[in-house]
């Protein structure tokens, strides 16, 4: 599953954010789970989420405009891709958004 989050920011501030922001990741799991990021190299986070008995193995690529997640779902998720890809909508834009104190 492909989920393009679009934007106007550098990418260096983009990577700043998701940085600082990362471990609000797993908040955002329906019904819980894990996330464990990290960055091997610097316009690529990769991420390994453990959640509903499954460990998918993510990515989350910084490109000139947009932010853009790589999630593979085994067939047994296939039901939930609308919900899931929802969610990274939504918790992708708070991710990228300015901290509430800025």
């Amino acid at each position: 599953m492909r989920v393009a989050i679009p934007h106007t920011l550098e990418n260096d501030v983009v990577r700043d954010r998701l940085k600082s922001k990362s471990h609000k990741i797993a908040d955002s799991i329906p019904g819980g789970g894990t996330v464990r990021t990290m960055w091997p190299s610097e316009n690529r986070m990769t991420m390994d989420i453990m959640a509903m008995g499954q460990t998918l193995h993510a990515h989350v690529d910084l490109e000139p405009g947009q932010l853009v997640f790589e999630v593979p779902l085994p067939a047994a998720l296939s039901f939930v891709e609308p919900m899931i890809a929802s969610a990274i909508q939504s918790q992708g834009k708070k991710l990228v958004a300015p901290p509430k104190d800025a």
